[in-house]
């Protein structure tokens, strides 16, 4: 099993991961109602495994609490990757939210970068700023060391928009850790 474990205390939070590229349990409390909704959609339509616990400066914003659940879920990945030997390495996806479209492609690169257009109607959902979409992908991508493109295609419902990009970077990230029978990394440099 490809599994990581991260503990990460800050003065701005406290966060403990439990992380499986292969599946398991999915629990998820942050504090934040619509990123806990919008995590436990990014595991379970990625396949993955993910028990998180984290407790923000809430009283502050919510800016600290999904901009490190980012940093420390994306040192999980990168982890629980190994030398990525047997991954397909390549994956895009598309996803449907009833009138929104969102894309998302990626490459387990080593090689971090984040490519991000989305501008949401609304500027909350629920306890959940819209505009910290981007900074949770920018954390997780860079601490992955993923190369993440991601757009919303059109749509009218933050709430729609937002979740669709979280399916549409799971579904790609599914399929591009999923193991062949290589034995091999697939660079011409050999490694990642």
């Amino acid at each position: 099993m490809r599994i990581a474990e991260k503990c990460r205390k800050t003065k701005e939070t406290d966060i403990t991961l439990k992380f499986c590229l292969d599946g398991g349990d999915v629990k998820v409390d942050t504090g934040i109602g619509f990123f806990d909704h919008m995590l436990t959609s990014f595991a379970v339509h990625g396949g993955f495994g993910l028990e998180l616990t984290v407790k923000g400066d809430l009283n502050v914003d919510d800016h600290h609490t999904i901009e490190d659940t980012g940093i420390v879920l994306g040192q999980a990945f990168c982890e629980a990757l190994g030398d990525k030997s047997s991954i397909e390495r390549f994956a895009s996806f598309y996803v449907p939210m009833d009138e929104a479209l969102a894309f998302a492609s990626v490459d387990i690169s080593g090689r971090p970068f984040l490519v991000f257009d989305a501008d949401f109607p609304q500027e909350k959902c629920g306890d959940y700023t819209s505009a910290m979409t981007v900074e949770f992908m920018r954390a997780f991508a860079y601490n992955a060391g993923v190369t993440l493109h991601t757009r919303v295609e059109y749509g009218t419902n933050s709430h729609h928009m937002i979740e669709a990009i979280y399916k549409a970077v799971a579904h790609a990230l599914k399929a591009a850790v999923k193991q062949n029978d290589s034995g091999v990394v697939l660079s011409t440099k050999g490694v990642l």
